[in-house]
């Protein structure tokens, strides 16, 4: 990672230990915001954590923008089935890996309300609102029980990070998450209140990342774990193409029981299962080919969570304002690579710098005054006075 900046040889830069409260903490960004209590965490930033997270970005928003080509290009679709398999997942993963050492603290419950839970109720009301303005839909209902649209994932991910403490003294996590999420795909009673379909049958993969460990990382950055990620993604590629036009693409979203996809109850079981296995194994593949070292790209690691939230006002706004429809052109070829690179550059800029310091304020929120001070801090504080 960081000492690969010194050698090209991985094999002579083992993934290092991560410090109990990373600023990777959540994903898709971390919060550079730290509690008083966690000493220079900018000065532990690990380059490989950055870099798939903001090459996961990338593919999400290329994603959306290939989703309106999809009716029209079967290459389109095939490409779009497969980073849908994999790059939540990835980006789950690393959630639940930098989620390890929470617990209870305060600190650590100020930086979740802080990081996560501020930023949902202000993306869910920003969203609802342009959704009703820019779709002309003003009955467009403004919900912070209902997420529409990206902000699921927060919701998702303040869920899953308080239930950690849970994972840590179960017998087998992994195995009882699964059997959560299968049962999540056959149950159509559930409803849409905090998007729970989606928070229970894509949990396994932050257990899966909570149970990791920095060798787990090592080892799919080995040669032989690079060499065959190819043959594996292009044979994930054939398949796609060949099962695109037989299969809905929103078996991929994890957002609906089988029931409600038209399957019969079975089918959510056996998928909950088929689409875990892939998932995980594209998601090795794409850690496999992550850069270890510090690149131009993983200084824009540290906004993914800014242009998560932020380019999925233009998504949808393509889609409200019938820009494809406008521009025919995009169904050819060359339209559908010029949208790619569109995407990737949008993405890119509302991950830099600038832009997060423009929307930190919504984003990371220090919000002093909303918490009590630790009794510790203020035993000190007194004692230097």
């Amino acid at each position: 990672m960081t000492n690969s900046l010194r050698s090209h040889d991985h094999r002579r830069a083992p993934l290092p230990p991560q410090a109990p409260q990373s600023p990777a903490d959540g994903v898709p960004s971390p919060s550079s915001a730290a509690s008083a209590s966690d000493p220079a965490p900018a000065k532990q930033r690990d380059a490989f954590f950055d870099n798939a997270k903001y090459l996961a970005i990338v593919l999400v928003a290329m994603g959306h923008a290939w989703q309106p080509l999809t009716d029209h290009s079967r290459a389109a679709e095939a490409l779009y089935m497969v980073v849908y398999t994999f790059h939540m997942p990835a980006f789950i993963i690393i959630s639940g890996y930098f989620s390890r050492s929470f617990d209870m603290r305060a600190d650590r419950l100020q930086r979740l309300i802080t990081g996560i839970a501020v930023p949902y109720v202000l993306f869910e009301v920003a969203y609802s609102l342009f959704k009703r303005y820019a779709d002309d839909d003003p009955s467009h209902p403004i919900s912070l029980l209902d997420p529409w649209y990206l902000t699921w994932f927060l919701i998702a991910l303040f869920v899953w990070r308080l239930t950690t403490p849970l994972w840590k003294v179960v017998r087998w996590p992994i195995p009882l998450a699964l059997g959560i999420a299968a049962l999540a795909s056959v149950s159509p009673d559930i409803g849409d209140d905090l998007d729970l379909q989606r928070v229970l049958q894509f949990l396994p993969f932050f257990v899966v990342g909570l149970f990791m460990k920095p060798a787990h990382f090592q080892f799919m950055r080995r040669r032989e774990v690079r060499a065959l990620s190819v043959p594996v993604m292009a044979c994930a590629l054939g398949l796609a193409y060949w099962v695109g036009p037989y299969m809905s693409s929103a078996w991929f979203y994890h957002r609906d029981s089988a029931q409600e996809l038209g399957a019969p109850w079975w089918a959510g079981v056996v998928m909950t299962f088929a689409l875990f296995g892939c998932s995980m194994l594209l998601t090795a593949c794409f850690f496999s080919w992550v850069p270890r070292r510090k690149m131009w790209f993983t200084v824009l690691g540290a906004g993914t969570l800014y242009g998560y939230l932020l380019h999925g006002f233009l998504a949808k706004g393509s889609r409200f304002w019938e820009w494809y429809d406008v521009h025919a052109w995009v169904y050819q070829p060359l339209g559908e690579l010029f949208v790619t690179f569109v995407a990737a550059v949008v993405v890119t800029v509302l991950c830099a710098p600038p832009v997060q310091r423009m929307f930190r304020f919504a984003m990371e929120p220090k919000m002093v005054w909303a918490f009590k001070r630790d009794a510790t801090e203020l035993a000190r504080s007194r004692g230097k006075g």
